[in-house]
């Protein structure tokens, strides 16, 4: 999402606030009654409503930048908070507007208002928890965030999925797998919303690449996108109940995102059954007619579309009135579904103890162990004699991901500025010391290998902290670290094989230096807290239980389209290249099982410091659940992600077996418990184009379950 101020109808609104101003003392508005049925109140407001206000509620007012506005900007800023969006109900309705902020991992813009917010570990990272539970409290910290802030709606709630691991908002999504996105962004969303702000999820739909995201028009078959990108939102959707749909960018097969009938009213809206409103990304309104037909309801952040163009269009009944009014119904809708009309936010203090506690909890369930070599991790606070910490600036603190999803840094002036790399003041050093009192701790920056080498030679242990910065905006060049990261890890890993890599990314990485490290933990970026979070998993306060929410491949090589696409250079506006995405449904771990080919680290893979043996595998007859036991054989209490696959009958056409069910459970050392995990029939099912429907193809299904996508000890299956 851009940041773009738009005055557009601001005289509009200011009149309109000193219409309310001068009609305070008018009899009570029905409306307002929280006991009247939500249609009914949206059909009592549609009823008071001009034909401006109307337009003026679809016509969005961006309030970006607020130094150097205009007066009248100005004015009309005082109706809002500041947020990167504002949309303006009729003030003497007594209606509040919708104020909008970007809140991908946290709340943006709230150093704008003076106000401190919490960064949580980025949305991949919050998948990587597999825990429905842990995305509640991620969504109910950002929701009372939001309201504390004086904003009652997100621009958050990212699912795309990862076809592409060089997607420079791969931080903000949920994976390669639509049911764990879509499970996992429904979570998130369902308990943001309970906090009584308008929810929201995005980028609908196929935004699976930065480069070129106005221009490039994505070719897809149904069938593909039903069983990939579309059943992640369908999820997402029917588990988060959001209030808002923001529209993507991008094309799809020939047609802007924010004006595809297809995606908008014949998908979300006829088939899932929507009821909220479709809301443009900034600037991804192309068109008034067309978009408005296609289903699109509010044009964010007002780029002259469904302004006075969209006016003129009603007047001359080339939209109707009625299509209008379904627009400003839904907007209506979601306001008063969401409880906004009735619990109107009010700016408060945030509480920061509460917000790190969350966001320390979120990150101690996201870390995955890739490797511990000869059990290397966890390290022995009271034994350890001395630690060299070097790289990554583990000094200061840990990087975030960037674009409009950026959360304001405390101590960093800069932090708000378009790809700004933004380290948060957590720091692992100080972490790291405050674990090992009685230990020589040292730091080396990395920028001199040679130092850095000799530190680790130095060393009992050494912890080397890498980082690959993501932002909106554009795409990375490669999967490998930047600023010769790879040359640091791999001297530092010859001087002292018993050194940890911990990886600060938003995405999958190539390590050609993984043969050589003692240990791998992949930590994405670790939020308001993620020092303290990852000194607690480095010295075993914390177990680790995260799982790989994406595939890690050897190379770029290895992915269905190892050269990105970029636009033409000088290519004019509109869509102008197209990207095929030929593999279809194969996405992530789908694809490099049936194309054979090996992976660095599979989809769903994480180690532990204790173990786990699976057993006694039973399927219902229907395949609706399996049941089987789980028992930790170690000596230390955790968590374990058991994780239900099933490979459908050959006659569908898809020789790749798919995630249909997980469970996260803790057990103490020793104990065993038997688990009943209920399937997902849309995960099992393939989409027929002809019925216009999710099917269960008849035949022989095989199910599986273990602890990854590569390691499945217990098979079963049932016949359809």
């Amino acid at each position: 999402m851009r940041r773009i101020v738009h005055v557009g109808l601001v005289l509009l609104v200011v009149g309109m606030a000193s219409a309310g101003a001068q009609q305070t003392a008018e009899a009570p508005k029905p409306w307002t009654n929280a006991a009247v049925p939500v249609e009914k109140r949206v059909e009592m407001v549609l009823e008071q409503m001009t034909l401006d206000e109307k337009i003026a509620l679809v016509h969005g007012e961006g309030v970006a930048h607020r130094k150097n506005a205009s007066p009248a900007m100005q004015a009309a800023q005082l109706l809002g908070n500041g947020g990167v969006g504002l949309a303006v109900t009729p003030p003497r309705l007594g209606l509040p507007v919708i104020d909008m902020s970007d809140a991908a991992y946290g709340v943006r813009s709230s150093a704008e208002n003076g106000r401190y917010s919490t960064a949580l570990p980025s949305n991949v990272g919050s998948a990587a928890s597999w825990d429905p539970t842990a995305a509640c409290a991620y969504g109910t910290l950002i929701g009372k965030e939001l309201r504390a802030q004086g904003f009652d709606m997100t621009l958050g709630g990212g699912t795309n999925l990862t076809r592409e691991p060089r997607n420079g908002r791969t931080f903000e999504y949920m994976g390669e797998d639509p049911l764990l996105a879509g499970t996992m962004v429904g979570n998130r969303i369902k308990c943001e919303g309970e906090q009584h702000v308008i929810s929201d999820i995005k980028h609908y739909a196929m935004n699976d690449q930065e480069n070129g995201r106005t221009q490039v028009d994505v070719h897809v078959g149904e069938r593909a996108m039903r069983e990939s990108d579309l059943l992640a939102f369908q999820i997402g959707v029917k588990v988060g109940d959001p209030k808002a749909v923001m529209c993507s960018y991008n094309g799809v097969n020939g047609d802007y995102a924010c004006e595809n009938k297809y995606l908008l009213t014949d998908v979300l809206k006829k088939e899932w059954g929507f009821k909220g409103f479709v809301v443009s990304d900034w600037g991804g309104t192309h068109s008034t007619e067309k978009a408005s037909a296609a289903g699109l309801d509010m044009e964010q952040p007002g780029d002259g579309f469904f302004g006075e163009k969209l006016k003129a269009a009603v007047q001359a009944k080339r939209v109707s009135m009625a299509e209008l009014d379904e627009h400003v119904k839904r907007i209506l809708w979601a306001e008063f579904a969401s409880g906004v009309v009735d619990n109107l936010p009010h700016k408060s203090l945030v509480d920061p103890q509460a917000g790190y506690d969350v966001a320390r909890r979120a990150e101690e369930q996201s870390i995955v162990l890739l490797k511990n070599r000869k059990e290397l991790l966890p390290l022995a606070a009271g034994k350890l004699k001395s630690v060299a910490v070097i790289g990554g600036r583990a000094d200061y603190g840990m990087i975030s991901g960037g674009g409009s999803a950026q959360v304001d840094a405390p101590g960093d002036p800069d932090a708000g500025k378009w790809q700004h790399k933004v380290w948060f003041p957590t720091s692992p050093l100080l972490a790291l010391e405050a674990k090992a009192p009685e230990a020589k701790v040292t730091f080396s920056s990395g920028e001199n290998v040679a130092a850095a080498v000799a530190a680790a030679k130095s060393a009992e242990v050494a912890v080397v902290f890498a980082w690959q910065w993501e932002s909106e905006g554009s795409d990375l060049e490669s999967l490998s670290l930047p600023e010769g990261q790879d040359k640091l890890i791999a001297a530092v890993v010859a001087a002292n094989p018993r050194t940890v890599v911990v990886l600060e990314t938003g995405t999958a990485v190539t390590m050609p230096w993984l043969d050589q490290a003692g240990a791998v933990v992949e930590a994405w970026y670790g939020g308001s807290k993620g020092g303290d979070a990852v000194a607690n998993v480095l010295f075993g306060d914390v177990n680790p239980s995260g799982k790989l929410p994406m595939t890690f491949p050897v190379s770029e090589a290895d992915l269905p389209h190892p050269d990105l696409k970029k636009p033409t250079r000088g290519a004019k506006p509109g869509l102008s290249f197209s990207v095929d995405y030929s593999e279809g449904a194969k996405v992530g771990y789908k694809w490099y099982e049936a194309e054979k080919k090996p992976v660095l680290f599979p989809f769903g893979y994480g180690l532990s410091y204790t173990s786990f043996k699976y057993s006694g595998l039973r399927v219902s007859a229907d395949g609706s659940s399996v049941s089987f036991t789980l028992k930790n054989e170690g000596k230390r209490k955790g968590a374990e992600i058991a994780e239900v696959y099933a490979a459908i009958p050959e006659a569908a056409g898809e020789p790749w077996k798919r995630l249909v069910g997980w469970e996260k459970v803790e057990l103490a050392a020793g104990e065993s418990r038997e688990l009943t995990v209920s399937t997902e029939g849309l995960a099992m099912s393939v989409w027929d184009e002809g019925a216009k429907r999710f099917v269960m193809t008849p035949g022989a299904y095989k199910v599986m379950v273990g602890g990854s996508s590569a390691e499945l000890g217990l098979v079963g299956g049932f016949t359809k």
